[in-house]
């Protein structure tokens, strides 16, 4: 045992004296670990240790379309799939590996072991009920036009809620809705209630009470919608310009600071906030154009822009 012992101790010293004894070039004693793990004279650049480990692929890639084609690894995982996209798919194209038609035979295997890859992924009712969820989730994401990421926090908090037995007593579809909502206000993409129950399959009344609930019993901690950021899609729809949502900015925030924003409607108010902008810089719209863009009524907007003027003093 004292042979492997001595071997160490005297490897170690080496190693010390290695790193103590400083540059074989200039004899400079500022020796620096770069992120890489090299060995580096600090004032000749030397490289004294080199024992990187390549981690890359061992084939080389000069386009996308290549990279593809040489990669040997699936897509990332996604919390927007039930199993997080780690199951195989069996391709619906008839066709072997290189390309030619498969004969009748193969082609009605196939046939079934397409069915049968499609009923083993999801092994029980749970995983069928989470299937249905996400991609409810996924369609309402995309008809509302929001990123990627939003599709991945509201299936996380979806997945929270089922962790929690919160689903118990309530529609999958509510849940889900509820959930897409939710993300959309913590990742601070404006979609109003409305805007969501238009796309949503159950009633707007069921998705607010379903989203407090669930807001409350996973501590989500979300905080007030801020008007401001309605401003800039209801102008480039109402196609107003930068002059007029810098405008509408400032009436927001001063207004704000008054207090006026407490129990006020954050759609509502950047409507009448648009529509006093526009009047004073000169681009008019009417409160049935403006109401239509942020799906509230004339007499909403009518109501909080008296309220803005009068804030402001301006007759």
């Amino acid at each position: 045992m004292a042979g492997p012992t001595r071997t160490r101790e005297r490897a170690s010293e080496t190693e010390d004296e290695t790193e103590t004894a400083g540059c074989p070039e200039c004899e400079s004693d500022s020796l620096v670990k770069t992120g890489d793990g090299e060995l580096m004279c600090d004032d000749c650049g030397l490289i004294l240790e080199d024992e990187n480990i390549d981690r890359g692929p061992e084939w080389r890639a000069f386009n996308h379309s290549e990279r593809q084609s040489k990669s040997r690894v699936g897509a990332p995982t996604t919390q927007t799939m039930h199993d997080k996209g780690l199951t195989t798919q069996i391709d619906w194209k008839d066709k072997d590996a290189y390309g030619r038609s498969i004969s009748s035979e193969k082609r009605s295997q196939m046939h079934r072991l397409r069915k049968w890859q499609e009923r083993i992924r999801t092994k029980d009712a749970g995983e069928r009920n989470l299937q249905f969820a996400l991609s409810e989730i996924d369609r309402m994401s995309s008809a509302l036009g929001v990123p990627r990421s939003v599709r991945e926090v509201a299936s996380v908090i979806y997945r929270r809620a089922l962790d929690e037995d919160l689903i118990r007593g309530r529609s999958i579809e509510g849940v889900a809705t509820s959930a897409l909502y939710a993300a959309c206000r913590q990742e601070g993409i404006p979609r109003s209630l409305d805007e969501v129950g238009e796309v949503a399959r159950v009633e707007q009344k069921e998705i607010g009470r379903t989203y407090r609930y669930i807001a409350q019993e996973l501590s989500l901690g979300l905080e007030p919608v801020d008007p401001v950021q309605y401003v800039p899609r209801f102008c480039s729809e109402l196609e107003l310009s930068e002059e007029v949502e810098q405008k509408t900015r400032e009436i927001i925030e001063v207004t704000a600071e008054q207090g006026m924003l407490s129990g006020k409607s954050p759609t509502g108010y950047a409507a009448a906030a648009i529509y006093a902008a526009s009047l004073l810089c000169n681009e008019k719209k009417t409160q049935r154009e403006v109401a239509d863009v942020a799906q509230v009524t004339e007499v909403t907007i009518r109501n909080r822009y008296q309220e803005q003027i009068e804030a402001l003093d301006i007759h």
